[in-house]
């Protein structure tokens, strides 16, 4: 029962930062919740293993950046369906006030999505509030290889958005 308990709470304080990574990795709201689902066993896996040498935080999201590296790959391997309608209207239409918003959080979202793998996973840890150390702590790297990887994220994205620097 103790198991079960700790996993509870860690998917309750982390289920949002596991969220926000399967939907750097997925677009498409289905294979984001296999992803999602994928990344929660993974993590129910881990957990007994995790002796605190990281935080919990970092441990969960290096387990959600793996698994997302893992369904990229595979992703890329099956032949994708095509793409809906552009003029198929929206069932989920948000206010007026908030469209704008999240039009521009979209945008982000697939311009990091389109990010090369390495930038994406800095990229999206960096979104999250993580420090440079826990970046690299997360992703097994050193810290100045984060520093590298997130500047180079930020001019891919500054050139897909069109932002001057």
């Amino acid at each position: 029962m103790g198991a079960r308990n700790r996993f509870a709470e860690v998917l309750q304080a982390h289920g949002g930062l596991m969220s926000r990574i399967a939907a750097s990795y997925e677009a498409d709201p289905a294979l984001r919740d296999d992803l999602l689902q994928e990344i929660a066993l993974a993590l129910w896996r881990a957990l007994p293993g995790w002796r605190g040498e990281a935080g919990l935080r970092t441990f969960v999201a290096r387990i959600a950046h793996n698994r997302g590296a893992s369904h990229v790959l595979g992703e890329q391997r099956r032949p994708r369906p095509g793409a809906l309608p552009e003029d198929l209207p929206d069932p989920g239409i948000a206010p007026e006030q908030h469209a704008h918003a999240r039009q521009e959080g979209a945008r982000l979202q697939a311009a990091v999505r389109a990010l090369p793998l390495a930038l994406r996973q800095a990229v999206t840890l960096a979104l999250e509030g993580f420090s440079h150390a826990e970046i690299a702590d997360a992703l097994g790297i050193r810290v100045n290889a984060v520093d590298v990887r997130l500047s180079r994220a930020r001019q891919a994205l500054r050139e897909q958005l069109g932002e001057s620097a």
